[in-house]
């Protein structure tokens, strides 16, 4: 049968170590000059929704693509993927991995391993910190519709599992909100990091059906859930956020109401869904990051409501001098979801 959701896909893809060697080897990319990085372009198309880096509030760099066409949509730009992958890998819930290895233990023993599917899987992050925590062999498919980060994320994905069981890859592009169980036939597990803020809740109601027509867990980590706290205040911190979370809001998609539609829409099929907070915590040792994170989020606050324009430039320029002198501390809070969804002709 063939996959609705795959509209091109590769064989299996033997892992290669270091993103940064991917990054070296992607064809129509423009290198800036270092390794693993790459020129970004402002975009004057609207920002992306929870994402950066952004050298302006409200602009939106892309990956420079040589014969880009001018009608697609703007890309992740792999650098901003890259800057926040180790604060991804530091808030992911570990609590939730002990549930998620009795149920892949539970299961019935496969020739090739388990078979685990990442979501919107941008440059493989959640491949390279999920593969290396579970025991026996793995084959991860990757889902994303852009094929340049399909590319980085199959050469950068591990090699090895905890136990140094192999760990093979291979890629689909296609649009993870067509997915269905059929897609998802003889899947172990379901993954996603940052994916639920920017579904609406159709896309999160066919996720959670694919899931348990499956009969597999998913486990979708790094949602926004609508907080942040800076030290030291300030009095537009609250608007800006506001701001922000309404910007997520936009053209039906859930942002920070995410969690909470996925807890729902999975426990109507049937799974036990856990719930464990997940914040970034950004300080000093982080300062790239929250620069460029605070860039993105002024940005979209600015887009939603442009009469905070000039009280957010203010604003902008007073946190940015705090993170440079190392006085900014911020909190990111998002939230994993863990559902395990009843296998196939058994219960959960």
């Amino acid at each position: 049968m063939t996959n609705p959701v795959t509209t091109q896909q590769s064989g299996t893809i033997p892992a290669q170590p270091g993103p940064r060697e991917a990054a070296e080897s992607m064809d129509g990319l423009i290198p800036d000059g270092s390794p693993g990085a790459w020129r970004a372009a402002e975009s004057a198309d609207a920002v992306i929704p929870g994402a950066g880096p952004s050298g302006t509030p409200g602009a939106r760099p892309t990956v420079k693509l040589r014969e880009a066409d001018p009608e697609d949509p703007p890309r992740y730009a792999p650098e901003w993927l890259e800057l926040r992958e180790p604060a991804d890998a530091a808030a992911r819930a570990h609590d939730l991995l002990d549930p998620l290895r009795i149920r892949l233990a539970n299961l019935p023993g496969k020739p090739g391993g388990v078979v685990i599917h990442d979501l919107g899987c941008g440059t493989g992050s959640m491949g390279r910190w999920l593969a290396p925590c579970l025991d026996g062999a793995q084959h991860w498919v990757l889902h994303d519709r852009d094929p340049y980060l399909l590319h980085f994320a199959a050469v950068a994905s591990p090699r090895t599992a905890a136990d140094g069981s192999r760990v093979t890859v291979e890629t689909r592009r296609g649009d993870v909100a067509r997915l269905t169980a059929d897609a998802l036939r003889g899947a172990s597990l379901v993954t996603a990091s940052a994916l639920l803020d920017v579904l609406t809740r159709e896309e999160i109601e066919t996720l959670a059906a694919a899931c348990a027509g499956a009969g597999c867990p998913a486990l979708l980590t790094l949602s926004v859930a609508g907080r942040v706290e800076l030290t030291p205040s300030h009095p537009l911190d609250s608007e800006i956020a506001q701001a922000f979370n309404d910007h997520q809001r936009r053209d039906g998609l859930l942002g920070p109401d995410a969690v909470t539609a996925a807890a729902e829409a999975f426990s109507e099929h049937g799974a036990t869904v856990r719930l464990h907070p997940s914040p970034w915590r950004l300080g000093p040792e982080q300062a790239a990051l929250t620069e460029q994170w605070l860039r993105g989020w002024v940005g979209a606050a600015v887009e939603q409501r442009p009469d905070l324009r000039a009280r957010a430039d203010a604003y902008l320029a007073e946190r940015l001098a705090d993170c440079a002198a190392g006085r900014l501390r911020v909190t990111v809070h998002h939230t994993d979801l863990l559902a395990l969804c009843r296998p196939e002709g058994g219960a959960s």
